[in-house]
């Protein structure tokens, strides 16, 4: 008797679990690695306002890089694995090795994106690398910075976002004044803190509006480009903002509310105020864009 060919049906839970079985070795392997990290990571210093961001950008890392598993599968299919993962592999151990035992996070924490870049290339090659490769570049804004970096950066960026707030302010008519990072407003003085307005914040904004660019996916490079560039002034301008707020509620609302439960408030003002104005320079960027090519085609019609 035949069997009719539309009563053969693969079994989607079998193929998952052949997919899946081969890498079982391998994230036991990283959880063997990087779970205690990430316990001393959660338990320390991403507990701190300044990076706070941590767990975030891991999960949406994370996110990234499953939302690409299947474009990856379909990409490396049949194509060969490559042997530069092997030195890439034993680099990422090293890095590993020297961070753990030394307390160096910046190694330590940056080593899981070589060692997870070998395990691409090892397993299904530069083709599987490629598709992952935004994902692997994520995780870059988790790593911890390394502590004298951050402080030769944050302090110039405090004295000008203190100066720009400054101004604005005095601008509109409020009774302010600034001594170095220390504004002075009615009775009240304010330090501009390093969560306020440091390195780290930055770097959460630029990891806001990267992500933001590989959401949206413009087919147009110029647009692409454009933003990019223009994240810097815009995670500038929200920090502005935010210690804007923070002043104007402690001159409006007294002490209390500025360290209160308002202060956690303005950190949302900040993520808000910098999606906003990434939404809003990347729609202008559009209409420029549509202008430009429209003029393009008009031209090419004559």
């Amino acid at each position: 008797m035949a069997i009719k060919s539309s009563s053969i049906k693969a079994d989607p839970t079998a193929a998952a679990l052949a997919q899946v079985l081969p890498w079982l070795p391998i994230i036991a392997g990283l959880i063997v690695l990087y779970v205690p990290s990430l316990v001393d990571l959660l338990g320390g210093i991403w507990s701190t306002d300044e990076q706070k961001h941590g767990p975030i950008v891991l999960s949406i890392a994370c996110w990234l890089a499953w939302r690409k598993w299947p474009q990856m599968w379909q990409a490396s299919e049949g194509r060969p694995t490559s042997a530069w993962g092997w030195p890439i592999f034993i680099f990422g151990l090293l890095l590993y090795a020297i961070g753990r035992s030394q307390g160096i996070l910046f190694f330590e924490i940056g080593s899981v994106i070589w060692l997870l870049s070998a395990i691409l290339l090892l397993a299904r090659g530069t083709a599987a690398l490629k598709a992952q490769w935004f994902a692997l570049f994520f995780m870059l804004f988790m790593i911890p910075l390394p502590g004298a970096l951050v402080d030769a950066v944050t302090m110039p960026m405090k004295m000008a976002v203190s100066y720009v707030a400054e101004h604005v302010l005095f601008w509109i008519g409020y009774p302010i004044a600034r001594t170095g990072v220390i504004l002075q407003i009615g009775q009240y003085k304010l330090l501009v803190a390093d969560a306020c307005a440091g390195l780290h914040t930055l770097f959460t904004l630029e990891a806001l509006g990267l992500l933001y660019l590989n959401i949206v996916r413009h087919d147009s490079l110029f647009r692409n480009v454009t933003l990019a560039i223009f994240i810097v002034p815009i995670s500038f301008t929200a920090n502005v903002f935010r210690v804007m707020v923070l002043t104007l509620i402690t001159y409006h609302f007294g002490d209390a509310a500025g360290q209160g439960f308002l202060h956690g408030f303005a950190g949302m003002v900040l993520f808000l105020t910098a999606l906003l104005l990434i939404i809003g320079v990347d729609s202008l960027l559009q209409f420029g864009d549509k202008r430009w090519r429209g003029r393009a085609a008009l031209t090419d019609g004559q």
